[in-house]
């Protein structure tokens, strides 16, 4: 029997489509409690989190995860059920595998095994949302607000993304870019297409601004980070009528930034390109997260010498990829990484992991807490 297997198995047959946990969280806490875990429920809005702490003492290691996932798109094109987790050819397929039900039930294993010879020095923490995935308000960024509030600290979290690019272990996340979106109504004059004298056409007045900024450097980058982009996603206006000058324009569009940028300074730099042009707009800005680094340190030491251990080679430390909950833990000054299975099949049809990755997946866990708590 494969522990690791059989856990990553049970979550995975429910079917936890964000925002719903569908008693994933049931089924872990059960677990934690044997071990003598302190268990509390945090619910937020239509959010399910727990936090869980065994000991009283710092330093406090903290795995962190989520168990909602994406939908599972068009069923007839996976190999099985999305929700029926189905071993094939030395791979376990389901919705969630990857992303991230196989770390969850690595982070438990793990535990398991360290406490049954080990008495930790410090404090073993689990923080669990079911909100990553969808808006990402409820979840983790609730409960760190709750956790401080009280004045909690994390010292180190482990977030266990889906972080390895073509083996386990060979990726590590110490840092990820911020993200800022824009949402932008610029409003003009609607009328006859041929009579522009007597109109305003928005299009025609964004058009030039959004060359300006799909074509800016606006840094290059630093040692951790790539440069920072702009990416315009959506663009909004007239009345489907080939003859009617648009009144009112919307665009959408996202930055992501490195710590050469700050949100305040990226603001107040679009603000001013659109307010030169003489427009008439509204703007609503959405911080979903700004950068963090963890340095080199006792996390990242143990996290490397565990995966050599284990896997016989040195990760690529990496801040690249998208958002991770990591944004809502770091700015409390804690030492965050991600480090969980390849991320090749993640929130795709068919998304799978491979069965010879988790019990070493549990082993990395497990001798990250023997070096950090040990």
């Amino acid at each position: 029997m494969n522990p690791i297997l059989e856990l990553t198995r049970e979550l995975v047959a429910r079917p936890s489509v964000t925002p719903d946990d569908a008693g994933c969280q049931a089924l872990m806490t059960g677990r934690l409690e044997a071990l003598g875990f302190r268990i509390e429920s945090l619910p937020f809005g239509d959010v399910d989190n727990f936090w869980a702490r065994l000991g009283d003492q710092g330093p406090v290691f903290c795995f962190a995860g989520h168990t909602d996932v994406v939908p599972p798109g068009p069923t007839d094109e996976w190999h099985s059920l999305p929700f029926v987790p189905e071993v094939k050819s030395g791979w376990l397929y389901g919705r969630g595998t990857a992303d991230m039900k196989a770390s969850l039930a690595a982070m438990i294993v793990a535990c398991e095994r360290f406490l049954a010879g080990n008495r930790p020095r410090g404090s073993i923490a689990f923080l669990i949302t079911s909100d990553e995935e969808g808006p990402a308000q409820d979840g983790t960024r609730a409960v760190m607000e709750h956790l401080q509030a009280r004045g909690e600290t994390i010292h180190y979290c482990l977030v266990g993304e889906p972080s390895s690019a073509s083996r386990l272990g060979d990726t590590v996340r110490i840092g990820r870019r911020g993200s800022l979106s824009g949402d932008v109504t610029v409003r003009g004059i609607q009328g006859h297409v041929a009579y522009p004298n007597l109109a305003r056409n928005p299009v025609h007045d964004v058009l030039p601004i959004l060359a300006e900024l799909a074509n800016t450097r606006w840094d290059d980058g630093n040692a951790h980070f790539p440069p920072t982009t702009f990416q315009v996603s959506n663009i909004s206006a007239g009345t489907g009528f080939r003859n009617v000058i648009p009144g009112e324009l919307e665009v959408k569009f996202n930055l992501r930034y490195c710590t050469e940028q700050s949100m305040e300074g990226l603001t107040r730099r679009i603000g001013a390109l659109l307010d030169a042009a003489g427009l008439d707009y509204t703007v609503a800005w959405r911080d979903a997260g700004r950068p963090f680094l963890t340095a080199p340190g006792a996390l990242t030491r143990a996290v490397s010498d565990s995966i050599e251990e284990v896997a016989g080679i040195v990760p690529e430390f990496s801040t690249g990829g998208g958002t991770s909950d990591g944004r809502f833990i770091a700015p409390t000054g804690t030492q965050v990484v991600e480090l969980g299975p390849v991320n090749a099949s993640i929130h795709k049809v068919n998304e799978r992991v491979q069965i010879d990755d988790l019990d070493p997946l549990a082993r990395m866990y497990e001798g990250i807490l023997r070096r950090i708590l040990g």
